[in-house]
This record gives structure tokens, sequence and C-alpha cells, in this order.
């Protein structure tokens, strides 16, 4: 039965390709739109035939395809806004294709009013439901922590997103914990995208060409994840000449090289780029000295009352260096192939307590096969990663974790008039190593390989205002011969040009399980290991699960609003129902007890966002109700992460000749986390030496008794308001220089992280943290 219905899925695209050619007749144009001094991809261009109503808009390499076009002479024209526009001539016949390279020459209008034009387009062309595309302008433009942007600091800013703070940085998306939360870096998953201060990520922020946040109800096209997407691409590097930049702050020091190997030439013929970046943290050192303050009133709460260290002993404990290359090669039709490499390394050293250091190395190519006789493009990752962490702990056994991967990504598009086909095959295998000992002594060791296959399938159709995106997608799972079948929906109603409707869902399945814990509250250990193979059970019974899988479904409704030409309103309520979590049984007494134990849980809410922008505007608003709850079986409780509310307003102003100022200022919001309150203490004698032990008069480690209520407690509110200045100076025409001007937490608000419940020593989120950096780009 599960084979039959492999079959058939691998079928389905063949029928509605059948179906869509047999109403082709005309012509194909199709071609690349590129930015003339960069060889950039010009991104949701605007292309049309004058003289007809066919067009469309360019894809994320600049890509375009309109079918259907009837035999004959036409002008081919590309508009975007920011860009004079371009004209060819095209002679178009039946069944044939054409191909057009176009370069566009900037002009003086500013970059802000692109992106409107460009936003507005893509909003009225496709679903859209619960996704947020984030360019490096909007990443540049938050207040910079340490004078760096990075994309770890805007994500909490979009709406149903929530961060767990200043420290051991993670994210929960509507409800979802990380591990349920797939991050794509080219194609390839990376496992810990974070570093262990939470301002900072592995990728670097100039060398993103966008940021895909799919914050649920995708569609068939992503899979093994049962709450959310964040698909970040890289660029190519410049096609047309060499450049970078180097940059400074107290943070970190970075790097970026990029140029042609074989120029891109107008008049034909394919090229080859480069680029390197990278980026190394000297935080634990420079804070010693600029930042003392901030060590005495954040980390010493960890110590014992008699340590001997003091802030010039350990700084900021928190280093990190990320290196990333990857070489382009650019065909004469469009077809290209990118080569690309990484290696990330953390280390958070608090001298005396614990250590925590991981490291992320991968290597991978991706391809784009546009054929000369076939509306049908061909585009695929093969990719092999390594993730390793080890926390070693004063009074404990280390913990290691590892996952090595490797994984085959094929595509097929075909592009229709109004209608467009997706299809392909997904290929993952890694192999997990766990290793964890708990607090009476049992250890948890799990080796494992297991494979995941994938078919899927997408169709778009445009029927007048009516965007219809069903998808299905068909998800084997080797270890556990499951195979899971996954329908996935989107629809979008144009009511008019400026109010659209919206839906999405579908259901959802994985195998990978973290060894972090929805009752953590603080855990810079972030290990990962396979599904279970052995039975597990229902919450809090005997009766075997059906299937040793995580699943959920969702279900997302909204509609978006152009109030004028400057201001947009989204409103999206949504519910992710997670019908079975796995969890390690991390009270298991003996080594008869299950390793595993499951849950289910809701998570429901609305968001709101409002974007407004102008020539030299931007602010964008967003307010987040949520409820975030789980079932063991015993009890019903709130997760950690629950945050009731949740409010971010951020606003970008340029100014002086030229714009060479720019001013941000952003502040966050947020209720008071869950936590488990104490209701009692007793001392830990465990009486395995009663001959030398005095039961009455010594003096035993504090045991602490937590409340029957798990979760019943709030901490108090987060809120915390950030602003930088940057100032622009022009050295030559190909060089400028960036100061940047920055102040994390302006009031100094005392954010609560946690309090040690035997000391009663409250741990809090950074202090004020001032700082400047300087980036050179030439």
């Amino acid at each position: 039965m599960k084979y039959m219905m492999l079959r058939k899925l691998f079928l389905l695209p063949l029928l509605l390709l059948a179906i869509t050619l047999g109403a082709q007749n005309g012509g194909i144009v199709r071609g690349n739109v590129f930015d003339k001094e960069t060889g950039e991809p010009i991104i949701y261009g605007n292309v049309q035939i004058q003289g007809t109503t066919l067009g469309t808009n360019t894809d994320l390499d600049g890509f375009f395809s309109i079918a259907n076009v009837p035999e004959g002479t036409y002008q081919l024209v590309a508009t975007y806004v920011g860009y004079d526009s371009v004209a060819v001539n095209i002679n178009v016949k039946n069944g044939g294709i054409v191909y057009e390279r176009m370069f566009m020459n900037p002009s003086a209008v500013k970059l802000s009013e692109v992106n409107v034009s460009a936003r507005r387009e893509q909003a009225r062309s496709d679903v859209q439901v619960s996704k947020v595309r984030v360019t490096p302008k909007q990443i540049r433009s938050l207040p910079a922590t340490g004078g760096e942007a990075d994309i770890a600091q805007y994500l909490p800013v979009l709406p149903g997103i929530i961060s767990s703070g200043d420290q051991g940085g993670q994210l929960y998306i509507r409800g979802g914990s990380p591990v349920q939360n797939k991050i794509l870096l080219d194609g390839v998953t990376i496992y810990n995208p974070f570093h262990s201060i939470g301002f900072f990520s592995v990728f670097e922020t100039e060398a993103i060409r966008s940021v895909d946040v799919l914050t649920g109800g995708f569609n068939a096209d992503y899979g093994s994840r049962i709450s959310a997407v964040v698909d970040i691409k890289t660029r190519e590097g410049n096609k047309k000449k060499f450049g970078g930049l180097v940059s400074a702050s107290p943070f970190q020091a970075k790097a970026l090289l990029e140029g042609p190997i074989k120029p891109l030439e107008e008049d034909g013929g394919g090229s080859v780029s480069f680029l390197l970046t990278g980026k190394h943290s000297y935080l634990d050192q420079s804070s010693k000295v600029l930042y003392d303050y901030a060590v005495d009133t954040t980390f010493f709460s960890f110590a014992d009352a008699d340590t001997t260290l003091d802030a010039s002993d350990i700084g900021l404990p928190y280093k990190y260096t990320d290196l990333y290359g990857k070489l382009s090669f650019v065909g004469n039709n469009g077809s290209k192939l990118d080569v690309f490499g990484f290696n990330f390394t953390d280390e958070f050293n608090f001298i005396g307590l614990a250590k925590v250091d991981w490291q992320t190395t991968g290597a991978g190519a991706s391809f784009k096969l546009i054929p000369p006789n076939s509306n049908v493009i061909m585009d695929g990752t093969v990719a092999v990663s390594d993730y390793q962490i080890k926390l070693d702990e004063s009074d404990g056994d280390p913990r290691t974790s590892g996952v090595s991967s490797y994984n085959a990504l094929l595509n097929f598009t075909y592009f229709g008039n109004k209608n467009q086909v997706n299809y392909g095959f997904d290929f993952t295998g890694f192999n997990t190593n766990f290793k964890f000992r708990n607090f009476i002594g049992i250890t948890i060791n799990q080796r494992s390989f297991t494979t995941e296959l994938a078919a899927y399938v997408k169709y778009k159709q445009i029927i007048g205002p009516l965007i219809i995106e069903p998808g299905f997608r068909l998800q084997y799972y080797a270890s556990q011969s499951e195979l899971s079948p996954e329908p996935r929906l989107g629809l979008k109603y144009n009511i008019t040009d400026f109010l659209r409707f919206k839906f999405a869902g579908g259901f959802y399945s994985q195998n990978l399980i973290s060894t972090l814990n929805d009752l953590d509250v603080v855990n810079f250990f972030v290990g990962f290991l396979a599904g279970p193979e052995e039975t597990i059970y229902k919450p809090n019974s005997t009766e075997p699960t059906n299937h040793r899988l995580q699943k959920s479904y969702h279900a997302i409704a909204g509609f978006e609003v152009d109030i004028n030409n400057n201001l947009t309103l989204n409103v999206e309520p949504y519910l992710k129902k997670f019908t079975q979590l796995i969890t390690i049984n991390r009270n298991r007494l003996s080594t008869t007890d299950p390793e595993f134990v499951t849950e289910t849980g809701d998570a429901y809410g609305i968001d709101f966002s409002a974007r407004y922008e102008a020539k030299n505007l931007y602010l964008w608003a967003t307010y987040s109700l949520g409820y975030v709850n789980r079932d063991d079986g015993f009890v019903e409780y709130n997760t950690i992460f629950d945050r009731r509310h949740n409010v971010n307003l951020l606003g970008v102003y340029s100014f002086g000749e030229n714009n060479n100022w720019e001013a941000s200022l952003r502040w966050n919001m947020g209720s008071g986390f869950p936590f488990t309150q104490t209701q009692g203490f007793y001392e830990e004698n465990n009486f395995s030496n009663l001959v030398y032990t005095n039961i009455l008069t010594g003096n035993f480690n504090l045991g602490t008794i937590l409340a029957d209520e798990i979760n019943g407690g709030r901490l108090s509110f987060y809120h915390r308001l950030d602003a930088s200045v940057k100032r622009t100076f022009d050295i030559t025409n190909s060089t400028r220089l960036e100061a940047t001007a920055s102040i994390t937490n302006i009031y100094n608000r005392d954010n609560v992280f946690y309090v040690d419940r035997v000391t009663n020593s409250r741990v809090n989120q950074l202090p004020i943290l001032p700082s400047l950096g300087l980036q050179l780009l030439f």
C-alpha cells in the first residue's frame, strides 16, 4: 500500500504536466535581468511583452519565463522602480523558445521606493500566508548590537517569533521549539544557527541575498519539520569587479572579499565569480576592559560566594568564528552552478563552572539547469554537513552530541501562462550520536543512522483574482518504516488591488528530536538524536502509540490591506495542533524505564503587523497574542516560552546630504515567561556512608521541592530600547566608510533571565551596552 501511494505521487506531476502542456500553444519567452553595474539579479522585476497582456516577475535569480506567446515580433520590456527601463526586440515562433539577457542601469530613485513596488507586486501574485521575506537592507536598518547587524537580531522583530534572550539565544516560532524549525543555508540544514550570545548567528549579513521566514502553513516543497522554516540564500560574488569590506567593533571583526574570475559580459558568454567571508569574536577579551560591569552583574550570579574570580579573569565568556566561501558559475542561457563550504565554531567558557563548545562544517553544490528546448526548469542541491557539541561541567560527566548528515534535493518547475507546477524529490541521511547522564546516574546513550525520502508536488493556478496553491508531500522515514502522507493548501483572493484574503494549512511530520526540553529555563547544550525505534506509549499510559513520529497540523487565515501607497496592514490568526511530541525521559529511574515519553500540545493566537515605507522613513510595528501549552498525560501546562503578549516597534530615518545619515530605534516588550515556583527545600543525603555520616548535625547540599503546578508562576515583563546612528563617508566612487554608534538597552532595564532557586540570586539579561563599529567597503 505504501509503495502504491509513492508510485502514484511520482505519476501525479507527470499528469499535471500533460494537462498543462496539452493546453500550451505559441512560443516561450524567458531570460534573466541583471544589474548592469554589479551583475546582481533584479529580484521581482516586472517583465512585459508590449502590446499584449502577457508578463511576469523575475525570481531570486532574476529569471523569468512567459509561456503561450503567439507567433510574431514584439518588444520585451523590463521595468523596476529605481532603475531605467530596458527594452529588446524579440521574434517568437510557434513551439520555439526565445532567451534574452537584459541589463538595467540604476536611476536616481531611492531603494526604499523599490522595496515598496516589488513587495506589492509579490503580494498580489503569490499566496504568501505566514511568509515574510527579509532583505539585507532591512537587517542592516535594525539598531545594531555591538555595531554589527545580524539576522539573529532581526528575526525576533517579526510577528510570532520569540527569543529566549541575550544568552544561549534560541528562537521559538508560533509555539514551535527550536528543533521543530528548519533553518536552511543554501539548501543545507543548519542544526545550531545561533551563537551562545544571542545577538549573532552563523550567517554573514553582507553575503545574504534573501531570507524567507515561513512561520506556519508552508507548502509541500518543505518538510521534515512540524512548526516553521527559515530559508536563507546567499548571493554570488560581484560578477563585474573586485570588491569587499572589512569591519571592526567591540564584539567582533569581519572581512568579505568578492569578484569575478571571468566577468559577466553583456554580449553573451558565461561568468565565474567568488565570495569569501569570515568573522571572529574577541568579546571574551574586549569585555574585560569595556564591559567589566556587565560581567559583574550578569555572570557572578552563577559563581559560588567564595569564588576568587573577577571580571578581569573571565570577561563575557563568548567566542566564535564563522567562515563561508562560494564559487559561482553562470552560463550563457541562465543556467548556473554554485559550489560552497562553511565552518562555524562557538565556545562558551565560564571558568570553573561549565564549558560548551560546538562546531559545524559542511560543503555542497547547488545548480539550476535551463534546457534550451523545454519549459521545465531543473534545480537541486547536494551537500554534506557535520555538527558536534560538547558540554563539560565541573560537577558532572560530559555531555556529547553529534549529527552527520548528507542530502540531495532535486526540483522541477514548469511555467505556464497562469499556472505553475513544482515537483521534486528529497533524500536525507543522518547519523546521530548522543550521550547524557541524568540526575540519578542513568546514562542515555544513542547511536543511530537513518534516512528520509520525500516526493512532493505543488500546483499554482491563477483564476482571475483567485490564487489557488494545493500541494502534497509524501515523506518516508526508513528507521520507522513509516510513510507520512501530508496534504497542503494555500489560497489568496485579491478582492481589490489593495485588499487580499488568504488561507493556508497542512499536515506535517518529523523524526529529529532535541536534547532540549520545553521545561528547560537555561540550556546552552543543543544536542540532537533520531526518533525512537522501540515502542513508545501515549501520554501517561501503557497503550502503544500508532506511530513513532512527531506530527502536527496547521490552520492559518487572515487578510492584508494596503491602506495607502505607503502603509500595509497584515492580520493572521493561527492554530498549530501538535498531535504527538516526543522527548527524552529525563526522569528515568532505572534501565527498564522507557527512554522516551510523549506529549501533545497546542499553539494558537493572532499576529498583527503594520509596515510604513516612504522615501526616507521606514516604520514597522507588530503585536502578537499567543498561547502555547503541552499535555504530558498528567497535567496540561504552559511551556517556558509561552509569552502571552509581545510588541515590537522599529523606526528607521535617513537624512542629510545624499541620505548619508541613518538613525534607527527599536523597542521590544514581552510579558513574562512561565516558571515552576519553589515550594520548599530539603537536605540531599543519599545515606551511602552511614558509618561516617552524622545525619543529625551534618551539612548537606540543598535540594529543591517544586510546586505541584508546572510553570504556574510568571517572571516580570521584559522590555528593552535599542538605538543606533550610522554615518556614511564617501571616499571615492567605489569606496566608502560607515561608522555606526549604537546603544543596546538604553535605559539599562534589569530584565530577568532566571533566578537561582537555592541562593535566590537573580541572573539578568545583559545590561546597557554602548558600542562603535567601523566598516570600510571597497
